[in-house]
């Protein structure tokens, strides 16, 4: 199986690169990108990786999404998840006026998280809201998931795995200094490699 790695942050792309030069052997091939922070830096970033490919003759059979994610109580820092369902939490969109936004998408993860997808750093407050409108007790946090899943669609609808670790949780009182600290404690992406190595190979 080929699997494009995309990681969101400088930071992210550092350790999974890191773990990959490490490995000793991998089943599958891989290759890592960068495709930036944000819904409309990720997805055109992807947008352009997937095109460059195309033209080379280079088709990914996954793509795999991977680094740090906020979570609502019930998970801890330093859980790893591969939630199966995306969707966009702000885009305040009336019901069925637009759903190729405002649908959630199938993740190829077995955990029951749906991840939440928004162009801003998450607090207690506004996870609350979130569970609240979508009427769910668990979820993760991020600023990709969602666009890069629309992206995917638009390219033979490649499968999309998720892997992140849970960074902080603000309803327990995180901050992103919680975020920053786990993050630089985790320099690492192993975990997060074999996981996506375990799942391929399925």
């Amino acid at each position: 199986m080929r699997v494009l790695i995309c990681a969101p942050t400088t930071r992210e792309y550092r350790a999974m690169r890191y773990a990959l030069d490490k490995a000793a052997s991998l089943k599958n091939n891989y290759d890592l990108v960068e495709v930036g922070i944000g819904k409309a830096l990720s997805s055109s970033g992807l947008a352009r990786i997937l095109t460059l490919a195309e033209i080379k003759g280079v088709k990914y059979d996954m793509l795999a999404v991977i680094g740090f994610a906020a979570s609502a109580l019930g998970r801890r820092q330093g859980d790893i998840v591969m939630p199966s369902c995306a969707i966009h939490h702000d885009a305040i969109i009336p019901e069925n006026f637009c759903p190729e936004i405002t649908d959630p998408r199938r993740l190829c993860g077995h955990d029951p998280e749906t991840v939440f997808t928004g162009d801003s750093f998450v607090n207690a407050d506004i996870i609350r809201e979130v569970k609240s409108r979508f009427g769910v007790e668990c979820g993760l946090f991020d600023m990709e998931i969602a666009a890069i899943c629309q992206v995917a669609e638009l390219y033979d609808n490649i499968p999309v795995l998720v892997v992140k670790y849970v960074s902080d949780v603000p309803e327990a009182g995180h901050s992103e200094h919680s975020y920053d600290e786990f993050a630089d404690a985790h320099s690492d992406f192993t975990p997060l490699l074999e996981k996506i190595e375990a799942y391929a190979n399925e």
